[in-house]
């Protein structure tokens, strides 16, 4: 094994690119080369291992700060060890079993995360923001039994409970990771002051604090994982239809968190990277990044529970001389705007990693000349635990996504299924260790995106440089045909957003008797001065005549999901609504 893996990093960077790329079958890696690489990248370890070993080097050092209190690696062990001895001894629940966790980025996260892989049990990552009818959707499955959630949504719970499998709901509040005079200010504030807390009733639902003192006074058997044993069901889809569950093992997870080191270690120093985490933990970029990759490391994890909340946002980043901070293009480009984020410090800050949805080439620049720190972007799939490409720090190639992660390979393939030559577009094929084993209880599902080589189709359109760095021209779901042309939604917004007084623009392919489909353009406006007139003159000059938005609607923002993308679906559905709402009308007159 050695010797092939010596091998591999002997080569030079372009041969690495030609051996990873995978452009023909000549160079994409044998079953045996892949499955070297995947066991120098992941170990023998479950992450209940990695975790336990990882606090146990780094004990004394912070971990993760939220709110005002830190905890060390050292605390944040024994807080797990303690969820963990709770689940084993005062539940039914066994190694195997589905654990919903349902919270924003609190320093309960991570303690019920790990506590519950250390006690053999699947994470089901929930959104806090999910309706009663996606709650419903995801625990019944998924099978889980038990549910980790915030007061805040217990009233959701209450509606969807008796139609599911769960038995154990633990409640927690704000601030249950606080020591008790804070603990009971921050929860009362909430609660009576702020009325953030609905009224619920849950008979079976026991509180955070109780849990955690049972579990402090039980012992504690660390279970045998597998590293191919099942860790997460991520769920994902649920913008193109039914929330489907990625089954992400254990390997997959250290596999990634390990590729993604590779990237960074040249850049990032062990125990020295103080890291602003304002993405939702249960989003799976955010989870590899600050839950695995920064404790791999040591280094200390600052959890913003509401960056929506911009001022409050950057009176706590003027708290923190961070070195790292994550985030996607809308939440990079909103701090840009705010005059108090520029008089920060970033003397500290070395590394800004965007990923989740394209990076403008405007926020890049923005962000480069207020922090003095370029923008890292990558790219992946919650499918891929999630990171698949990344540009190197050393050669950010601001448009691109980079180059393959180690021991990832891709193809592209044309709608026949051959495979496209370089500088050819196509959709983008992955293959390594960070690939899931497929969707929770849909092997239809599963067999339309992963083959039986292990070949995951993305759904998104790439092209490959002859540099071999990675260039997405948009979804493949998402592309327009207009009278036969294809049209790229991504490549139009890019071009149209770049009006000096365009904000935000997006656009959607809408049907059309004549040409197959239409395209329309919803614009965000930076001056009320700015007409149709202008922006149809401004698409003229800069493309073809089939690319010109044959309609175009102001609006004051755009819908988004909840980690901030614009949700084309929302858009497209509302204009079809309307139009069979005013067809409706025309058969009544």
């Amino acid at each position: 094994m050695n010797g092939v893996v010596q091998g591999l990093q002997a080569l030079s960077p372009d041969g690495i690119r030609r051996f990873f790329l995978g452009r023909n079958s000549a160079d994409t890696l044998s079953p045996d080369a892949l499955r070297l690489v995947e066991d120098e990248l992941t170990e023998d370890l479950s992450i209940a291992d990695f975790f336990v070993s990882r606090c146990s080097r780094f004990a004394d050092h912070p971990a993760l700060t939220n709110l005002g209190r830190t905890l060390s690696y050292r605390q944040l062990e024994r807080m797990s060890r303690d969820f963990a001895a709770y689940l084993q001894n005062d539940t039914p629940l066994k190694p195997g079993d589905r654990i919903a966790i349902q919270l924003p980025n609190l320093l309960q996260f991570p303690v019920a995360v790990f506590g519950a892989l250390r006690a053999g049990l699947v994470v089901v990552n929930t959104n806090p923001l999910y309706t009663a009818q996606e709650m419903r959707h995801q625990f019944t499955d998924s099978g889980a039994k038990a549910l980790v959630v915030l007061a805040n949504m217990a009233h959701r719970v209450e509606e969807i409970v008796d139609d599911t499998a769960i038995e154990t709901v633990i409640v927690t509040q704000v601030g249950d990771a606080h020591a008790a005079p804070r603990r009971m200010l921050i929860n009362s504030l909430l609660r009576h002051v702020k009325k953030m807390v609905p009224e619920y009733n849950l008979p079976m639902a026991i509180s955070w604090t109780q849990a955690m003192n049972r579990g402090a006074a039980c012992s504690f058997a660390a279970v045998q994982r597998t590293p191919d044993d099942l860790a997460m069901l991520q769920y994902t889809g649920g913008t193109t239809g039914v929330a489907k569950g990625a089954m992400l093992s254990h390997r997959n997870l250290l596999a990634n968190m390990h590729q993604a080191r590779r990237v960074l270690s040249d850049i990032s120093a062990p125990g020295a990277e103080i890291a602003i985490a304002p993405l939702p933990l249960y989003h799976i970029y955010s989870f590899t990044l600050n839950c695995m990759l920064m404790l791999d490391a040591g280094n200390h994890v600052v959890l913003v529970t509401n960056p929506r909340d911009l001022p409050a946002f950057v009176r706590e980043l003027r708290r923190w001389r961070f070195t790292l901070i994550s985030g996607i293009n809308p939440l990079f480009y909103a701090l840009c705007k705010q005059p108090r984020f520029q008089e920060l410090d970033f003397s500290a800050l070395r590394i800004t990693l965007s990923g989740g949805m394209a990076l403008s080439p405007d926020v890049a620049r923005s962000w480069r000349e207020i922090t003095g720190c370029s923008v890292i972007e990558g790219y992946g799939m919650t499918e891929t635990a999630p990171f698949i490409a990344v540009n190197p720090p050393q050669a950010i190639q601001v448009g691109t996504i980079g180059l393959p992660m180690y021991g990832t390979e891709v193809k592209l393939l044309d709608d026949d299924g051959q495979e496209v030559p370089c500088g050819g577009m196509g959709e983008l094929c992955v293959r390594g260790p960070q690939v899931m084993a497929g969707y929770w209880q849909q092997p239809r599902e599963t067999a339309l995106v992963l083959d039986k080589d292990g070949w995951l189709k993305t759904g998104d359109v790439v092209q490959i440089q002859d540099d071999g760095y990675l260039r997405i021209v948009d979804r493949k779901k998402d592309m327009i045909n207009v009278s036969g042309f294809n049209v790229y939604p991504t490549e139009l917004e890019q071009t149209i957003a770049s009006h000096p007084d365009i904000d935000e623009c997006v656009v959607v392919g809408l049907p059309d008797k004549r040409s197959g489909e239409l395209i329309k353009l919803y614009v965000v406006a930076r001056c009320r001065n700015l007409t149709v007139q202008v922006i149809r003159e401004y698409c003229r000059e800069r493309l073809v005549a089939y690319k010109i938005p044959s309609q175009v609607e102001f609006r004051t923002e755009l819908p988004r999901s909840n980690v901030g993308k614009v949700v084309r679906r929302i858009l497209r559905d509302e204009e079809l609504s309307r139009r069979h709402c005013q067809g409706r009308r025309m058969e009544h007159l």
